[in-house]
Parts: structure tokens; sequence; C-alpha cells
């Protein structure tokens, strides 16, 4: 897969949001214009080298299909799309729905699923008066991401981690032996904290 920096899905997104097509008054108007005539410029000629985007008879730009396939493609299974933006750039649920062009709550599921299989971290950041949930690539989501592209993604299907099943058993037992002793202090609460423990870990 073509690695994209930062100003790279920048631009490419100008033309996600204009259904394939962006102008110099796209630009312009976006968060881009303060890099420079300069490094506007050589981000353009860069992404028309690697093939990611290219000119209009008008002289605006498309992205192409190859752009289209690192982030934009529904073929590829979106926990590894969202994997591939959170390596250029830390996102909150908001911004990943704007870069890939979803809904937020069809999105949340597979957030969740690669928070708990330990791929990405969730830091809560406060916005004057709100606090937001940041998302950012661990070095596991990194390598899960090495490994998608070597392999492919076909057989590799993202599953929350199952605890160990000794870890269910020692609960049982412990809970057994309180159960079975007469003269356990706080025999109910402490129950009742392992029956919420086992729970949580959805075995």
């Amino acid at each position: 897969m073509t690695k994209l920096g930062l100003i790279d899905l920048q631009i490419l997104h100008l033309g996600i949001k204009g259904n394939g097509n962006f102008n110099e008054k796209d630009i312009e108007n976006s968060e881009l214009k303060r890099l420079g005539i300069g490094r506007i410029l050589d981000a353009l000629a860069s992404l028309k080298d690697r093939k990611l985007i290219n000119l209009n008879n008008d002289g605006s730009f498309f992205i192409t299909d190859l752009a289209k396939h690192t982030l934009w493609d529904e073929q590829i299974p979106t926990w590894v799309r969202i994997l591939r933006l959170l390596e250029i750039r830390s996102c909150s649920s908001e911004m990943i729905s704007d870069f890939l062009k979803k809904p937020e709550n069809k999105l949340i599921d597979e957030i969740e699923k690669l928070r708990k299989n330990q791929l990405i971290l969730m830091s809560p950041l406060r916005q004057e008066s709100k606090i937001i949930k940041m998302y950012e690539i661990l070095p596991e989501g990194i390598e899960k991401i090495k490994k998608i592209e070597e392999v492919g993604f076909q057989n590799d299907i993202l599953e929350e981690k199952k605890p160990k099943m000794e870890i269910f058993e020692l609960i049982e037992q412990i809970r057994k032996e309180i159960s079975e002793e007469p003269e356990f202090n706080n025999k109910k609460s402490i129950i009742l904290k392992l029956d919420e423990i086992r729970e949580k870990l959805k075995i």
C-alpha cells in the first residue's frame, strides 16, 4: 500500500469531499493554505508522481483509483482503514467519520474492537467545555498493518480477545470455595464482585 503523510491525506480528502475532484480554490479554502504555495506545489507534484492524483482538462485535479484504495475502498474492511488512518494521525471518532466518509454510528463498534484488541489507544482530551475521545495507533496496531500488507486481510478477521480459560476456572474455584465456607466474612459481597468480573470478561 502507498504510504500517505498528513499533507497527502489532507489533499486527497479534499478530492473525496468533492466527489473525486478538487481545484486550487478548494485548497485555498482549506487548512492547507497555511503551508504556503511552495509546499503545496511540492505535495501535489509528489502525489502526481506516485499516481495518486492526476490533472483534469480544466486544470483541476482528480484522485485516482490507487489513491482511493488506500482509505476509501469499500472492499477493504473498515477496521483496516481505521488503522491506516490512525497511522497517519490521531483522530476522534468524528474525525475518523469525516476522513473515511462513513457515518460515525457505523464506526463505533469497529473502533471499540480495535481498542479491546489493544491495537489503538483512547485518550480523553478536553476541548473548551467538553471531553473528546481521541484515538491513536499503538505499536501492535502498526505491526497489524505490516502483517496485512504482507499476507493480505482476507483471512485476518478482527475479533475481540477472549481471556484465557484458566482465569475463568480460577474465578469459579474461588467462588465455590467461598460459597462452601460457612464462616467466611463478607461472603455475599465477594461473590458479587467475582460475578461482576466474570461478566466483564464475557466468557
